[in-house]
């Protein structure tokens, strides 16, 4: 909530498109602009790794942050997991929503997400790249686990406790199916067809998605901006999310130099103002809902313990009230 001005609502609700199913979680502050934002996080993790960064994107439209299929409690498909096939369900949404021109951003394997959504279409200006991924030159099992190891040291508690719980309602074994498509594909090779003007972000300290990466995307891509947080590493949404909106609507207002870099005390979310030990116990008290609701597939019970949360949140960051 650092920075919004605004109070926000919050829905969530479900879009089915053959066999599968993904949830929407729709963050709204009454804005006007109509221009949307479409959020698709990476391989196994839930939209609450968006959880600072959509009521900021909120303050200039409506944000649909994504779990796919497959992810954060949503049934698999049975259909093959391929970037493809993800960026069948943003179409989905998309669709479903009637969205004009929406803002799409992914975040690591979401990357690829967005990359081939953009590569099918010509009616999308603007995008958002954040930790791309992955480096063909190191496109291993072995070689991604030890950059992922080495990017995971610099991350908050909060955001491995958010990673491990997400990746067990993903489950072992999906998460091995999906691994395999991530790996091959070639962002690298897509994003030349993409016709949206590009802002590519990373943390200075993100292993996984590496500046020679960032340099050959750029390289290749049609147009496209390349920005770097310092002191950030891969979970830049999260505890960088306030530099990330700021550079988003930097972009999005074609006000951004083609490269740079953006203090960590410019990016950095900041502590509560108001938290105290209750709020802290409150806000566990509702991601544990959250995470059982998923495991046993209650919707209303995620939305419930999801905007409860959004109001915990917005009275420890702006307000008492």
């Amino acid at each position: 909530m650092p920075e919004a001005t605004r109070s926000t609502d919050l829905d969530v609700e479900t879009i089915r498109r053959g066999n599968a199913r993904t949830r929407v979680t729709i963050v709204s502050s009454g804005a006007v602009s109509g221009r949307a934002f479409v959020l698709i996080a990476g391989i196994g993790v839930a939209a609450n790794y968006f959880e600072f960064l959509a009521p900021l994107l909120a303050e200039d439209g409506d944000v649909y942050a994504l779990d796919l299929p497959g992810f954060a409690g949503m049934p698999a498909s049975g259909e093959e997991p391929t970037a493809a096939f993800f960026a069948d369900q943003v179409e989905e949404v998309i669709a479903h929503y009637g969205l004009e021109d929406p803002v799409l951003i992914g975040h690591s394997m979401g990357t690829q997400v967005v990359t081939e959504v953009l590569a099918r279409r010509d009616d999308l200006s603007h995008a958002v790249l954040v930790s791309p991924v992955v480096d063909e030159t190191e496109s291993s099992v072995i070689a991604q686990a030890i950059r992922f190891v080495q990017s995971t040291a610099r991350e908050s508690v909060h955001v491995a406790v958010m990673a491990v719980s997400a990746y067990v309602l993903c489950g072992f074994l999906y998460f091995l199916e999906v691994l395999p498509h991530m790996l091959r594909y070639r962002i690298s090779d897509r994003i030349g067809a993409a016709h949206a003007r590009l802002l590519l972000i990373r943390g200075e300290f993100d292993r996984p998605s590496p500046r020679r990466l960032h340099s050959r995307l750029v390289a290749r891509a049609r147009t496209a901006r390349r920005w770097e947080i310092e002191g950030a590493a891969h979970s830049i949404i999260n505890g960088h999310a306030v530099g990330v909106a700021r550079l988003i609507r930097r972009h999005l207002d074609d006000d951004l130099a083609p490269r740079g870099r953006m203090p960590a005390a410019e990016a950095k979310v900041p502590p509560a103002r108001h938290a105290d030990v209750r709020m802290i116990l409150d806000a566990t008290a509702t991601r544990l809902a959250e995470w059982w609701s998923a495991v046993r597939g209650d919707q209303r019970g995620v939305e419930r313990a999801k905007s409860r949360h959004a109001r915990l949140l917005w009275r420890a960051y702006v307000s008492r009230r």
